[in-house]
């Protein structure tokens, strides 16, 4: 395979962080492990890292908090890569419940770092810069 590294699927992400079922887990984490020994990056987008968030709390009852910081450490191992934006956006204290919240703004932080505007009917993305609340 002729790839510049790997970008993570929601189900590969979500069998690493909730260690289930075991089989994949164990499957996930060889082959991460695999890639980051031999320096191949892996890389998490923001609709994964947006799903994993959903799925972790409606799946598996995580509190958002809980689910924020599972994500958040896992982003922390080196070799694994997500967005500029993501990055900042999972360094923000009080993320769990802070408006708008994860996933408005992992939107608004691809649009911001695309020289974009958001568009938003999201009353609480007035706090944040070039957005047009309708």
């Amino acid at each position: 395979m002729n790839a510049a590294g790997f970008s993570l699927d929601t189900s590969v992400l979500l069998r690493l962080l909730v260690q289930e079922p075991i089989p994949l887990f164990h499957l996930a984490a060889q082959f991460v492990e695999e890639q980051m020994s031999s320096n191949v990056p892996i890389y998490v987008s923001d609709l994964v890292l947006a799903e994993t968030y959903f799925a972790l709390q409606t799946y598996y009852l995580l509190p958002k908090a809980d689910a924020l910081m599972a994500i958040h450490s896992f982003v922390q191992t080196k070799g694994i890569n997500i967005t500029p934006s993501a990055r900042a956006v999972l360094t923000l204290p009080n993320l769990a419940t802070i408006k708008p919240g994860f996933v408005d703004r992992l939107i608004h932080g691809t649009s911001y770092a695309e020289g974009k505007a958001l568009v938003t009917f999201e009353k609480a993305a007035k706090k944040l810069p070039d957005t047009v609340v309708l």
